[in-house]
């Protein structure tokens, strides 16, 4: 089992590898598939966004089996990715989550959008989302940043990423109990479309 600060270095230095184009897992992929049929031992979990342009597996440049991603827009927590964190935790004892938003989050502009001129004609199941955006976004409406739309919404998505980490620590009693006795680490993360780099900036330092 590799532990959740080793997990988090080789996240680390794998996105380093993608940002400098030095990528090691690309080629080796099709050999170490056949490896994979009836085992995996992923070292970290994601939970990202669907947005085609942030494939956890290149942006960290990992191989087959390395990663247990979930993905889903806004990369918000409902009860079925926190089964699917619960799962791969217990099952393959993964001590590292990930939760990775993005620069230009369509998910977390669109609540925005929303709060600010709501639409009735979004679908039930596109608000769904979007009601799992707000409550972590709507106090920034209060604030100064509601005069700059482009900091309003960089704030808004680390918010949207704070809220979604803690949800993982604090509403699972599952996972809460891998924190306190199995040294299970939630982090929150942002990948910026423009650079390449991911900034892991929530949850770390208390670790």
């Amino acid at each position: 089992m590799i532990e959740a600060a080793e997990a988090l270095q080789r996240l680390r230095a794998g996105n380093r590898r993608f940002v400098s184009d030095s990528e090691q897992h690309v080629s080796a992929a099709r050999k170490h598939r056949s490896e994979l049929v009836f085992r995996q031992e992923p070292f970290a979990i994601v939970l990202g966004c669907s947005d085609s342009r942030v494939p956890a597996e290149l942006v960290f440049d990992q191989g087959f089996g390395d990663l247990f991603v979930i993905r889903v827009a806004g990369n918000v927590v409902a009860p079925s990715q926190v089964g699917s964190v619960e799962f791969a935790a217990e099952r393959f004892g993964t001590r590292l989550v990930v939760v990775m938003g993005h620069s230009g989050c369509g998910a977390v502009r669109a609540t925005l959008e929303e709060l600010e001129r709501p639409s009735e004609s979004r679908s039930p199941n596109l608000r769904s989302i979007v009601d799992r955006i707000w409550p972590s976004v709507q106090g920034l409406l209060a604030t100064d940043l509601r005069d700059d739309p482009d900091a309003l919404l960089e704030g808004a998505i680390r918010a949207n990423i704070r809220a979604s980490a803690d949800h993982l620590r604090h509403g699972s009693r599952t996972l809460e109990q891998m924190i306190q006795n199995d040294g299970l680490m939630v982090v929150g993360a942002e990948y910026s479309l423009e650079t390449g780099i991911v900034d892991f900036f929530d949850g770390v330092q208390a670790q």
